[in-house]
């Protein structure tokens, strides 16, 4: 078993020893609060600081998945990807370069919902003003309204048809487990037309280059290590990382 593997399978493993060492503890001697889900005056539900570290643990090993889904990380990686292969280098820049460069691109995207995030619920949450459940749908709103923003209404229509939620009364009423996979097709669609643009200027390289080989008798040379130079250096003259960068942020406040 791998150590991510073993990291998946530590909150499972922390709750069973909780849960089993819990009642052999008497309530004055417990180090810890046990698993405790109480009712306030006001009839919401209280849990304990216990299964609120266990429920912060479980968050931090599905948030690959959620900086995949609900973030602008899946657009920019893709669009990444096409363009190097649109640019006929295979391995340049390599794939930690463009790791990096999409998930500082989507932090610097992302910086005013999570600040809205910081400051309507986790500032609350630390300083005692609202209990965990309150926190966690306050902090579901920013990431919301992001995501519907980026959503087409077809696809939002197309995973309501499929769940049988063909009545919703607005935006705002769009459940969670339905945006998020809505969100995600939405930006699937949007990396590839953007990517399909970016191919077109090289392709018409490549033929060109292509055709004057042809044209000269030069058939047994590879068009792509001519036009290979031409295109790095047409991409470079453009300012293309500036340019291609620059769009994919505006393209989500757009």
């Amino acid at each position: 078993m791998s150590i991510r593997q073993a990291m998946s399978w530590l909150p499972l493993v922390s709750m069973f020893l909780l849960v089993a060492v819990s009642p052999q503890v008497s309530a004055g001697d417990a180090i810890l609060p046990g698993i405790i889900v109480e009712t306030n005056a006001e009839g919401q539900q209280e849990y304990s600081l216990t299964l609120q570290i266990l429920a912060l643990m479980s968050l931090l090993t599905v948030l690959p998945a959620l900086l995949l889904m609900m973030t602008s990380f899946t657009r920019i990686i893709i669009v990444l990807s096409i363009l190097r292969m649109a640019i006929g280098t295979n391995q340049t820049p390599p794939n930690q370069v463009l790791l990096g460069l999409a998930l500082f691109l989507t932090l610097f995207i992302m910086a005013p919902v999570f600040t809205q995030i910081n400051d309507e619920a986790i500032q609350p949450y630390l300083n005692d003003q609202a209990d965990f459940v309150q926190a966690f749908e306050v902090a579901q709103q920013p990431l919301r309204e992001f995501m519907l923003k980026q959503t087409r209404e077809s696809d939002i229509e197309l995973f309501a048809e499929i769940s049988d939620q063909q009545e919703l009364d607005g935006p705002e009423n769009v459940p969670m487990q339905l945006l998020i996979p809505a969100f995600l097709t939405s930006e699937l669609k949007t990396a590839f037309q953007i990517g399909f643009l970016l191919f077109v200027p090289f392709v018409v390289i490549d033929l060109v280059v292509a055709s004057v080989l042809m044209a000269l008798g030069m058939m047994m040379l590879s068009p792509m290590m001519i036009s290979l130079p031409f295109k790095i250096m047409m991409f470079v003259l453009i300012d293309g990382w500036a340019l291609i960068l620059g769009t994919l942020a505006t393209s989500f406040y757009t």
